[in-house]
């Protein structure tokens, strides 16, 4: 009997990586995708170390065009997919008037939004129609609450976030279990690439993404609806964020997500 395979995105380091490792290591085989071949490939050398199959499908999420491709290459491969693990993301700090760049939001929307619409658009229907099948969507802690500094990035989430609570209701007694992971800040590239190095929450001690992945693994292979990455963001997006009101939390943020916060604090 062939093993299960696992198509994950955002494959090439982070959670993404640990989360295609917890796959690779309980005999699933794994299309790993990601923007940047040579990374991608050296995050697949690493995965083959646990014996399954690996495909490295390189593509750029945020064009609409790579992704039809993406499923063509499935296709043409005569690939089934077991588990659609939808991952890819991207964070952007600063002011949205005055320091962000439009280019960047909007392409951080087409990757944070529009990928995740595409991909669940392309690769749902052939699970649906097997009666079968696992899904995994990575959004944030962020999308349960107005994150200032970081308006387009938590906006996304938040759109992650009802997307997916949405089309898991209309599933129902489709077969797919859908499980969505909202991590909190965890020790990835993610605030350095999101020009937030000098941030409180970009400064703190952050949860491994082995961690996460671990945590995303038992929740999806058990059933739950949704997994935080850690106690913490489980704290504050079941609890403080239920109970506080939309400006309480944009100001709670606003301490930890301005530009220059961490120096703030530490003077």
């Amino acid at each position: 009997m062939s093993q299960k395979l696992a198509f994950i995105t955002g494959a090439s380091n982070g959670i993404g990586f640990e989360i295609a490792k917890m796959f690779a290591k309980n005999h699933y085989d794994v299309v790993a995708v990601a923007r940047n071949p040579e990374k991608l490939e050296h995050a697949c050398e690493e995965l083959r170390r646990y014996g399954g199959q690996v495909h490295a499908f390189p593509a750029d999420l945020s064009h609409y065009d790579e992704i039809e491709r993406l499923k063509k290459r499935v296709d043409d491969a005569g690939l089934v997919i077991d588990a659609l693990i939808i991952n890819a993301g991207q964070g952007l700090g600063g002011r949205f008037i005055g320091g962000t760049e439009l280019a960047k939001e909007l392409q951080l929307i087409r990757l944070n939004v529009d990928a995740y619409v595409h991909l669940s658009k392309l690769f749902l229907p052939d699970m649906i129609a097997r009666g079968e099948g696992q899904v995994l969507m990575t959004s944030s802690v962020s999308g349960t609450a107005p994150i200032p500094f970081e308006a387009i990035y938590g906006a996304t989430k938040a759109f992650v976030n009802s997307f997916f609570w949405a089309i898991r209701n209309e599933l129902k007694g489709t077969g797919l279990k859908m499980t969505l992971l909202m991590p909190g800040a965890t020790e990835t590239n993610f605030f350095k690439n999101a020009g937030q190095a000098d941030t409180t929450v970009g400064a703190k001690q952050k949860t491994n993404p082995a961690e996460v992945a671990e945590r995303a693994w038992y929740a999806l292979m058990s059933g739950h609806e949704y997994v935080y990455g850690d106690d913490e963001a489980e704290w504050e997006g079941d609890i403080l964020n239920r109970m506080q009101g939309e400006s309480q939390k944009a100001q709670r943020h606003r301490i930890i997500s301005e530009p220059g916060s961490a120096t703030k604090k530490s003077s």
